[in-house]
């Protein structure tokens, strides 16, 4: 585990690093496409996918796929990508790609599954500068701090903007 993994650390320039994270996005998004089922949607969601949004400077990429077909991608994505940190359920699966620029994280869900939220979430804050300015300072008050310590704060920000 590298610093990158314990200390949240906004990126210096956000408008910088949504330019790379979108340059990036059209590269994978395209090889993407290649390996995985027929009528998988890719979106770029996360910070770098949302206008003014501060971030750390990855890029988070969701594939959403029917739930028949959600082994068949597992398996698609893991032939290219590092298994991510997070917990693999049913309907969801994360993959990696720390050596990217900028780093990349590839979230796996079934569709109607019950991680299937990225989108929702990430057009919510496209939708609310109310809510975007308060995810802003949420991560404002915790650069330089403990990943694990913004990640909850994060986690506690999401259920409650997902409610509205």
């Amino acid at each position: 585990m590298d610093a990158n993994d314990v200390i949240f650390r906004l990126a210096p320039d956000h408008h910088r690093a949504r330019a790379d994270a979108e340059q990036l996005y059209r590269s994978v998004s395209q090889r993407l496409i290649r390996v995985l089922p027929t009528g998988s949607e890719i979106m770029h969601v996360g910070a770098t996918a949302i206008a003014d949004c501060l971030t750390k400077g990855d890029l988070a990429v969701m594939v959403r796929v029917d739930a028949e077909e959600f082994s068949e991608a597992e398996l698609a994505l893991a032939s290219l990508f590092a298994r991510g940190l997070s917990d693999r359920t049913e309907d969801f699966a994360s993959f990696e790609d720390k050596n990217a620029v900028p780093p990349l994280g590839i979230l796996l869900v079934a569709k109607g599954g019950t991680l299937d939220v990225f989108e929702k979430f990430r057009d919510r804050l496209s939708s609310s500068p109310a809510l975007l300015r308060e995810y802003n300072a949420l991560k404002r008050e915790h650069d330089g701090a403990e990943m694990e310590s913004y990640r909850s704060a994060k986690d506690r920000f999401i259920v409650r903007t997902l409610r509205y």
